[in-house]
């Protein structure tokens, strides 16, 4: 567990966790990375699971979990409510930034190999991709 107030030069304000497991209703998933602002979720519950949606999430691409990812997962976040999203493909070297507009997803940015990307919900901080292929 984290607090984005420990990151150099970060706004703050967040919880971002590995791999949470969340319960929106029937559909149960667990995306590989996600964050609440703490201004929706104060503090952590003291639940094995989340149901508050979080802000945003991330998901890492790969061959195998791909169709999974973007056929199952993202129709329920949208569903849910989550307003950010971002897909890694560390083998293509690529970031895709995706934002909620009126219940679909919409590309908002596409970067790749050592691009320096300010992207929402994290504009105010810079990040080099290649720092995440390391």
């Amino acid at each position: 567990m984290g607090h984005s107030r420990r990151g150099v030069g970060g706004p703050g304000g967040w919880w971002i966790l590995d791999e949470p497991e969340l319960h929106f209703g029937n559909d149960v998933l667990v995306p590989d990375v996600a964050g609440w602002r703490r201004e929706r979720m104060p503090s952590l519950p003291s639940t094995a699971y989340f149901s508050l949606p979080p802000d945003w999430i991330c998901e890492v691409i790969s061959h195998s979990s791909e169709k999974l990812d973007r056929l199952r997962k993202m129709p329920i976040y949208a569903k849910a409510g989550i307003e950010h999203a971002w897909l890694i493909h560390p083998i293509a070297r690529t970031l895709e930034v995706l934002g909620l507009e009126l219940g679909k997803w919409r590309l908002l940015q596409s970067r790749a190999k050592d691009a320096a990307v300010q992207a929402p919900p994290f504009e105010a901080v810079t990040i080099t991709l290649s720092d995440l292929w390391a």
